[in-house]
């Protein structure tokens, strides 16, 4: 028997926000709200008046800065889960490319050149 006790297993990644329980909570609205850009009508409604739509949703002010900043990091940690980003990061014309860039510290073709070397 291995005692595992004492060790903590989760990958340190550097740079990067562990989405957890407490995240999740901390970022349910502005996650919810990413949801909602599912249907086109809520994301040219965003697009129309991005203050009012953040409102509804009841996003804090820390949210609201990152968000109008595009800084997705800063999304992240506020509690922003990447995949319901993903929907915010296409409204801004951002790729899953260019936010795996921004998250490692990468230019998006720099990025796109270290995925294509881990193949």
């Amino acid at each position: 028997m291995h005692d595992h006790a004492g060790h903590d297993y989760h990958i340190d990644i550097p740079g990067t926000t562990i989405f957890d329980g407490k995240m999740a909570m901390k970022g349910y609205q502005l996650n919810k709200m990413c949801y909602s850009f599912n249907k086109a009508a809520n994301r040219e409604a965003f697009r129309e008046d991005p203050e009012a739509y953040m409102a509804e949703y009841g996003l804090t002010e820390a949210q609201k800065e990152a968000i109008r900043s595009t800084n997705i990091l800063a999304m992240i940690e506020e509690g922003g889960n990447i995949y319901y980003l993903a929907k915010l990061a296409g409204i801004f014309k951002l790729s899953v490319q260019d936010v795996g860039g921004l998250q490692t510290g990468r230019s998006t073709e720099e990025f796109k050149k270290y995925l294509l070397s881990q193949a």
